[in-house]
């Protein structure tokens, strides 16, 4: 058996749908263990492009099982927006798997998630507004709403009144805005249970036994480790784990059943929403970065902070982890650039920081300490071999590996399926 979790190193956007993709014809299962569609995989297959925000990117690949699992929150509505737009575009989306465990977002936590961050006003976290923050909070407050409570309308009648006794309070006292009924809601849900009912199952129990018989499986996270609500920068984080702990709750297996985890980081750093970036650019160079990388959010269209490689984010998150393997995306973007800084520590208040600062006071005030790397301004969109790459390219590469603390085994050298570069197999 094979157990591989892909996660996000950085801040998120860094390209885990790709790293999936490429392993699309090597594995059974696709396993998404947390988020909700308030991110997005962008893949590109030939000349199409497909933007999944919910769905596990796996779903575009011929063969393999696609899993929603229990630590993700799922809105209705956007699952079958996207399940529909895929099948119109001849994709076969038939073999879905959906835990009976994951929650749902009802209206009420969307409509609490928006007010909630116009309310914050400059303290706003810079959410997505779709629910996912109050949904999760649900969850730990043991009154959300679970997929299998679709199809018990008395219990799902029950959950809704007692979860509105407090939503209508903070929705009409609160932020003067308007109470939801129980009907309302009721309805809203029981509209999906028929369809949604054949996708559902203990999708724990059938991606263990996928494991035992020898199967691949594939972990993919939503969201990245500086967004971990444990062990991000809070409170500009996201609501679950994002992490490689998060797999085995996130998706109901034991942590020995994951055999490799791939950590995913651009050649340089993004970042969406409120919070703290040592190394983010405010000039020309960054809006190069940005318009070469096309760094605007699949879901939100928001354009993306920008900023140099941050090693010390890279190798907190190989040190939290466990990576065993990188893969490092977007190498093309940086062709243009005649001198490229490397963040290689940080300073705070005149003192050097080789690894992340404990609080986040500290953080927020780091400075970048650079090493500069010289450029290449050598197109290599679509190479497919190292030794192809410019000498400075390579260098570069094996400079980030330095300073990464794990093998990077995989280079991508733009959007499309095949423009990468494998340095080692992935599975081993």
């Amino acid at each position: 058996m094979a157990g591989v979790a892909i996660i996000g190193s950085q801040w998120g956007d860094e390209g885990k749908g790709k790293a999936t993709d490429l392993l699309g014809s090597r594995i059974d299962y696709v396993v998404k263990f947390n988020g909700g569609n308030n991110a997005g995989h962008t893949v590109v297959i030939g000349d199409e492009k497909y933007a999944l925000h919910l769905l596990p990117s796996g779903i575009l690949s011929p063969g393999v099982t696609p899993v929603i699992g229990n630590g993700v929150v799922v809105d209705l509505g956007v699952l079958f927006e996207e399940l529909d737009h895929l099948t119109e575009r001849g994709i076969d989306v038939s073999k879905l798997r959906v835990s009976g465990n994951a929650h749902v977002i009802p209206e009420y936590n969307r409509a609490l998630d928006q007010v909630t961050e116009r309310f914050l006003g400059k303290r706003r976290i810079g959410t997505t507004g779709r629910g996912i923050g109050p949904t999760y909070a649900d969850k730990i407050n043991r009154v959300g709403i679970r997929i299998q409570d679709l199809f018990d309308e008395r219990i799902l009648r029950q959950k809704i009144e007692g979860a509105l006794v407090q939503k209508n309070e903070l929705l009409v006292k609160t932020y003067n805005r308007r109470a939801f009924s129980v009907d309302e809601i009721t309805d809203n849900l029981l509209s999906y249970a028929e369809r949604v009912q054949p996708m559902v199952g203990d999708t724990s129990l059938e991606v263990h036994w996928a494991l035992e018989t020898g199967k691949t499986v594939v972990f993919e996270a939503g969201q990245a480790t500086m967004l971990d609500i444990d062990h991000g920068t809070y409170p500009y984080v996201t609501s679950s784990s994002a992490t490689a702990g998060g797999v085995a709750t996130g998706a109901g297996i034991s942590p020995r059943q994951i055999d490799r985890i791939v950590g995913i980081q651009k050649a340089y750093i993004t970042r969406v929403g409120s919070g703290p970036f040592p190394t983010e650019l405010h000039d020309a160079d960054g809006d190069r970065l940005r318009e070469a990388g096309g760094e605007f959010g699949v879901t939100t269209g928001r354009p993306r902070r920008t900023g140099w490689f941050d090693s010390v984010i890279a190798r907190y998150s190989s040190r939290i982890n466990g990576f065993t393997d990188i893969v490092m995306t977007k190498l093309d973007v940086l062709s243009e650039f005649e001198r490229i800084p490397v963040c290689v520590a940080y300073e705070v208040d005149g003192q050097r920081f080789d690894e992340m600062p404990l609080s986040q006071s500290d953080f927020h005030h780091a400075k970048p300490i650079y090493e500069y790397f010289p450029g290449w301004q050598e197109d290599i969109s679509g190479m497919q071999h190292f030794d192809q790459l410019p000498a400075n390219a390579r260098a570069y590469v094996e400079a980030i590996e330095k300073l990464s603390g794990a093998r990077i085994s995989a280079v991508g050298t733009g959007p499309a399926r095949d423009h990468i570069i494998e340095r080692h197999n992935l599975l081993g």
